[in-house]
């Protein structure tokens, strides 16, 4: 069992959650999003090989197919932090799950292009919301020591998520030209226990006192806590939101320039080093692009994948709290680099074994796994004031989904016109630019509160 033990502004003394299994639950439930958000991004992986042969889709309707979630994903993170900020974290993730739940049956149901698109678009809106305000609650009940471990869960529930689409595609591939239906349709019971757990747990505590409703959110501190540090805490975080007044323009003043360029910086470079091409073209690209490899052997190697992945995942939830967020980044962003090179190397080179080709895939994908897939998003949840926080979030996320959505629409034309080498050449470069922004920008905040994160940016 992870430890959770808190450091706050009482870090010398060794604070602790009183019930480090409760919170443990409460980052759990919320992380089922994770597990939703990782499953319907990477299931079209699978359905795009049978949709574009029983459909007969073009290289143009194909991207529109794998970017009608993405479109979603933007437009839900734009309007989190209003429906975040006003009706509360918990009941925002309420409405995501049953939009989960709706848009997966929608998509499974569709006879063409456009009723597909419109379940997706319907799928990205629950991501977009959940993306934004998932960290956020788990930062937000969180104790700082265990804080990157309790968000990234979210991320382990991500690649949770992307393995079982890859095993789900992999296994329901014999089903014929209709096996998409059921591969989209499966989703619809982790949305509806997503729904039922969220019925279970309390409101942010933060946000209830931040919001007039400081008996409630005392009590939650208290389980957490226990009555004395729940004292402290509920001073600290009431004596953060009296020097804030929530606002966008709050969002942009001088204090806050530099960590929303971090945020803003993260969320770009992190996509735009070409992660989600793998996740979302994987298949077409294996089975048109490498001679020899078949629809079952793309599918096979995307269960490969999606199983380092979440190998790598678990090394970092143990190396986040222990290692800093900056150094596993620099990491990470180095390792991609190299990853990337060795790739284009490798592809350029007649006869080289497609084993060795995978491996340098793997690198690419594991060292994103252990830095640039967890650590954005656990660094964008936590650098902002509490009452600013969901929008800062929001904003960074939009940015985050905006990236994704062009990377994605552009990655096929892009291939046609550059070659695959051209174009992952492409990405392993912006992850040098990336290593570059992390050591000059990035900040650690291992093991600070979120109140003395905020001192921090304002001194």
């Amino acid at each position: 069992m992870m430890q959770l033990s808190a450091i706050g502004d009482r870090s010398q003394d060794g604070a602790k959650a009183k019930s480090p299994l409760y919170v443990l639950f409460l980052a759990a439930v919320a992380a089922i999003s994770g597990f939703l958000f990782g499953f319907d991004t990477a299931v079209i992986n699978a359905v795009l090989l049978f949709l574009r042969r029983q459909l007969s889709l073009s290289n143009l309707e194909t991207e529109v197919a794998a970017s009608a979630l993405l479109l979603g994903c933007l437009l839900g993170a734009a309007g989190a932090s209003l429906i975040g900020d006003q009706i509360g974290r918990r009941k925002s993730l309420l409405l995501a799950a049953m939009l989960f739940a709706v848009s997966t049956v929608g998509a499974a149901l569709a006879n063409s292009v456009l009723i597909f698109s419109i379940g997706r678009l319907a799928g990205g809106l629950a991501i977009g919301l959940a993306s934004v305000l998932t960290p956020v609650y788990i930062a937000e009940v969180a104790p700082a020591g265990s804080r990157g471990r309790l968000v990234s869960l979210n991320q382990l529930a991500i690649t949770v998520g992307i393995l079982a689409a890859y095993i789900v595609g992999w296994g329901m591939a014999g089903l014929g030209d209709n096996s998409w239906r059921w591969m989209l349709g499966v989703a619809a019971l982790p949305a509806v226990a997503f729904f039922l757990g969220l019925l279970a747990i309390p409101e942010s505590p933060r946000w209830l006192i931040g919001n007039g409703q400081k008996e409630q959110g005392t009590v939650v501190l208290e389980r957490i806590y226990g009555a004395e540090q729940a004292a402290i805490e509920v001073a600290a975080v009431e004596q953060a939101a009296r020097s804030e007044r929530g606002t966008w323009g709050e969002v942009f003043a001088r204090p806050m320039r530099r960590p929303l360029i971090v945020a803003l910086g993260l969320a770009i470079l992190c996509q735009i080093t070409g992660i989600n091409t793998v996740l979302y073209y994987g298949s077409i690209l294996i089975s048109e692009h490498f001679k020899g490899a078949s629809s079952s052997t793309a599918l096979m190697a995307n269960v490969v994948i999606g199983s380092s992945n979440f190998v790598c995942t678990l090394i970092a939830m143990r190396c986040l709290d222990r290692w800093g967020r900056r150094s596993m980044l620099l990491t990470g962003s180095a390792g991609m680099a190299i990853s990337l090179a060795l790739f284009v190397i490798a592809y350029r080179i007649p006869g080289t074994p497609p084993l060795l080709v995978l491996a340098c895939v793997l690198g690419y994908t594991g060292f994103f796994a252990f830095a640039l897939g967890p650590i954005p998003w656990i660094v964008i949840a936590e650098i902002f004031p509490n009452k600013i926080r969901g929008r800062a979030a929001a904003l960074a996320t939009s940015t985050l989904w905006t990236t994704v959505l062009v990377v994605t629409f552009t990655f096929l034309s892009l291939v046609h016109a550059l070659g695959v080498s051209g174009i992952f050449g492409i990405y392993a470069i912006l992850c040098v630019v990336s290593f570059v922004f992390i050591l000059k920008m990035v900040p650690e905040t291992r093991g600070k509160t979120l109140e003395q994160i905020q001192r921090e940016w304002e001194a």
